[in-house]
């Protein structure tokens, strides 16, 4: 009996040590199994056409805006216009003092009578010279001072003839006129000023062709003359113009890093004036599709944008993808994936090749 029991006893020891040997196994196995799957996020890529329909907040500007001034120095003795004024090629805007300049016109006149008075007589004098010659009454020499004394009077005479019609021009220029039809936009002098000549003194913004100025930013500074623009008034918002970019500028603001663009306005009406606010409608669909990912699913270590492509089985592939265009919290990546492919969305940069995943889906990018 003793050793009957001895056996039993013997036998459960065997068995309870094979049991706890069994158990420990599973549960280093499970352990690993959960160590070795990680919890991923991920959502299936989704190709659709580039949709860039963007709005921007435009001013109502026209094609050729310049600034009037005066061709001489002088003081402002009375502006003709106000701001809002419309003016016709030639119309008095402003006027200088013109005491002086009437001065200088009246030396010029007496400096060209004087040139005058001379011409005639030094070539009458040298005609008589040539006649005395001819009948050898008197030298070479005097014939050859006549008629250097004529030369010098005749020029005296053209420099005095050319006097008289710069301070004609300036006593003109004392009134500043129009260049062209349009409107004032702003006036930057007063009577009493004294300006310099050039100075701008009133801005006229020409008759004819109006235009929409924007400022594009960066990512779409390039695409927006590929796309269809319309334009619609704040204070008309049931009107829409079409519009096509007339002017990008090839460089960008230093402060705001925009690029200024300009607009034409293909259809405009009497409702449309200077200076109205609008919004510039554009609306473009690039022929490459691309797919459209969260920001957080990106991954690059200085070799280029990736994606983390999830198998059926869970396995891990970094795959490389160009990159379109950045958005606000998403971008625009074509290349690499296929429509339907699983790609991680959230911590990608934990992952590497070798790491088996357990997918966790959300909606489709």
């Amino acid at each position: 009996m003793l050793n009957y029991r001895s056996s039993l006893y013997a036998l459960a020891a065997v068995l309870t040590a094979a049991l706890a040997g069994c158990d420990g196994k599973g549960e280093r196995a499970a352990q690993e199994s959960e160590q070795g799957e990680r919890p991923v996020l991920v959502a299936p890529a989704r190709y659709a056409a580039q949709s860039q329909a963007r709005e921007f907040v435009a001013t109502i500007r026209p094609r050729v805006e310049s600034d009037q001034g005066f061709r001489i120095a002088g003081k402002v003795v009375k502006r003709f216009v106000e701001v809002g004024q419309r003016v016709k090629a030639g119309d008095p805007i402003a006027a200088l003092d013109e005491q002086d300049l009437r001065l200088q016109k009246e030396q010029s006149d007496a400096e060209f009578t004087a040139a005058r008075v001379a011409q005639t007589q030094a070539v009458a004098d040298e005609r008589r010279a040539a006649e005395l010659r001819a009948k050898g009454w008197t030298a070479q020499a005097a014939l050859d001072r006549a008629r250097a004394g004529g030369e010098e009077a005749r020029g005296r005479f053209r420099r005095a003839e050319r006097a008289v019609e710069l301070a004609r021009n300036a006593l003109d220029y004392a009134t500043l006129r129009a260049g062209a039809d349009g409107v004032v936009t702003q006036t930057l002098v007063d009577p009493g000023q004294v300006v310099a000549a050039g100075q701008p003194a009133v801005r006229i913004a020409h008759a004819g062709e109006l235009e929409a100025a924007v400022a594009l930013p960066e990512a779409f500074a390039a695409a927006a003359g590929k796309g269809e623009a319309t334009l619609t008034l704040w204070s008309k918002p049931g009107a829409v113009y079409r519009a096509k970019l007339r002017e990008l500028s090839p460089a960008a603001d230093p402060v705001t890093r925009t690029f200024a663009a300009r607009f034409s306005i293909l259809n405009p009406d009497a409702a449309i004036a200077l200076g109205m606010s609008a919004t510039l409608h554009i609306s473009a669909s690039d022929a490459q599709p691309v797919v459209s990912v969260p920001l957080s699913a990106i991954y690059n270590q200085g070799a280029g944008p990736s994606l983390w492509k999830v198998d059926g089985e869970g396995n891990l592939q970094l795959v490389p993808v160009t990159l379109v265009r950045l958005e606000a919290d998403a971008a625009l990546v074509a290349g690499g994936v296929k429509d339907g492919d699983n790609i991680v969305v959230l911590g990608v940069h934990k992952l590497d090749p070798n790491t088996k995943v357990r997918v966790i889906s959300r909606q489709s990018l």
